[in-house]
C-alpha cells in the first residue's frame, strides 16, 4: 500500500513542478514583451544589436552548409522516386515546397535551439550561480530586462530571416542535384518550384520561425535561472534547453501545420 501512495505522491510533486516551471517562465516572456518596447532604446540598443549579430550573423555558416545539403538530400531521394514514374521534372515543386513549409524553419529552429540557445542556457546559468543575477536585483536591475529581453528580441526578429535564407540555399541545394543528377534543367526546376509555391506556404513559414524563436528565447532563458549546483547545474541547464525546445518546437510545428493545412 505504501508503494503506489509515494508513487502518487511523486508523480502530483513532478506535475506541481512542471506547472510552476510554465508558470514562471510565462511571467518572465511576458515581462520580456512589455519590455521589448524599449529594446532599441539608449540603454539597450548595444545588448540587443549584439544578441542580433550572435544569433544571425554567426549562426551563418552552420546553416549554409546544413540548408544546402538538406535541399540537396531532398532533391536526391524524392527524384530518384519521381524517376520510377518519368515525373522528375516535378523535383522543383517539391522541394519548394517541403522547405518553405517545413525544412527551413524546423531547420533554422533547431539549430539556433542548439548553438544559440544553449549558449544563453549557459551564460544565464553562470551567472545565477555566481550570484550575478542577485547582485542586479540588488541594484534595481530588473533581469528579464537586462538579460532576457535583448535576446527575445534578437530571436523572434532573426528567426524568420534565418529561415528564409534556410529556404533559398535549400532551394538552390536542390537544384544542384536536380541539373547535375537528375538531367533536370534549372529553367524547369525553377518553373516548377516557383508555380508550386504559394504565398499562404512562405507565411506560415514565417509565422512558424517567429513562434519557434520566442520559444527558444523562453526556455533558454527559463533553464538558465532555474540553474542550481553550481557548474554540475549549469551543464544540467544547457542539456534541457536544447532537449526541451526541441521537443517544444516539433509539438508547436505539427500543431501549426495542422491549423492551417488541414
Amino acid at each position: 500500500m505504501c508503494y503506489p501512495v509515494r508513487s502518487a505522491e511523486r508523480t502530483g510533486a513532478r506535475i506541481i513542478q512542471l506547472l510552476h516551471n510554465i508558470g514562471h517562465a510565462m511571467i518572465m516572456l511576458m515581462e520580456a514583451v512589455w519590455f521589448s518596447r524599449l529594446a532599441f532604446g539608449p540603454r539597450s540598443r548595444r545588448e540587443t544589436m549584439t544578441q542580433m549579430y550572435v544569433t544571425g550573423i554567426k549562426s551563418l555558416p552552420v546553416i549554409t552548409v546544413v540548408a544546402l545539403f538538406i535541399g540537396m538530400i531532398l532533391a536526391l531521394q524524392t527524384g530518384l522516386e519521381l524517376q520510377r514514374y518519368g515525373q522528375e521534372k516535378y523535383i522543383g515543386s517539391a522541394v519548394a515546397v517541403v522547405m518553405i513549409r517545413e525544412m527551413g524553419p524546423f531547420m533554422s529552429a533547431l539549430i539556433i535551439a542548439a548553438s544559440v540557445g544553449s549558449a544563453i542556457a549557459a551564460q544565464i546559468g553562470t551567472m545565477v550561480v555566481s550570484e550575478e543575477v542577485a547582485a542586479l536585483e540588488v541594484m534595481s536591475i530588473n533581469p528579464n530586462r537586462f538579460l532576457v529581453m535583448p535576446r527575445l528580441v534578437a530571436l523572434v526578429i532573426m528567426m524568420p530571416l534565418l529561415a528564409v535564407y534556410t529556404n533559398i540555399l535549400g532551394i538552390l541545394g536542390g537544384a544542384v542535384v536536380g541539373t547535375t543528377q537528375l538531367d533536370v534543367s534549372f529553367r524547369a526546376y525553377m518553373d516548377n518550384a516557383l508555380d508550386i509555391a504559394h504565398n499562404k506556404d512562405l507565411y506560415v513559414g514565417l509565422l512558424k520561425a517567429f513562434i519557434f524563436g520566442i520559444i527558444i528565447a523562453t526556455v533558454a532563458c527559463h533553464q538558465g535561472f532555474m540553474t542550481t549546483e553550481g557548474a554540475v547545474g549549469v551543464g544540467r541547464s544547457t542539456r534541457r534547453s536544447v532537449v526541451v525546445s526541441f521537443l517544444v518546437i516539433l509539438v508547436i510545428g505539427y500543431m501549426i501545420t495542422r491549423l492551417f493545412y488541414i
